[in-house]
């Protein structure tokens, strides 16, 4: 059974810091693209990074671009999702998600497994 589970949220007052992580079980992660996505209240769920299934590549929303960082490590079937710089405007469910594919695109419709969502509160 191909799960993923999210862990690494909480929170944190504007300007810190976070690292997410997105541990996979069922499947072997290297083969799959995964993307993080985020839903505040209220609002739709919006795109914020993706990693490639193979070769690295990585693409991020322009509303994260230069704070966050994906990365993952096959050996431990785990992606993160580094957050720096974090503002009240991150606050939001953050979910990992992952398709069969080579595609890195920001479109949720497109993943076919999805986490249960790890809290993120950016508050002082």
């Amino acid at each position: 059974q191909l799960q993923l589970v999210e862990s690494g949220g909480g929170l944190v007052q504007p300007g810190g810091s976070l690292r997410l992580s997105c541990a996979a079980s069922g499947f072997t992660l290297d083969l799959y693209t995964i993307g993080w996505f985020r839903q505040a209240p209220g609002k739709e769920r919006e795109g914020v990074s993706c990693i490639r299934s193979t070769g690295g590549l990585t693409y991020y929303a322009d509303s994260v671009k230069g704070r966050f960082t994906v990365s993952r490590d096959n050996a431990k079937n785990t992606v993160y999702l580094q957050m720096n710089g974090l503002k009240p405007e991150d606050t939001a469910l953050y979910y990992c998600a992952a398709v069969r594919s080579w595609l890195c695109v920001l479109v949720p419709s497109l993943y076919t497994n999805w986490g249960q969502g790890t809290q993120v509160t950016v508050s002082s």
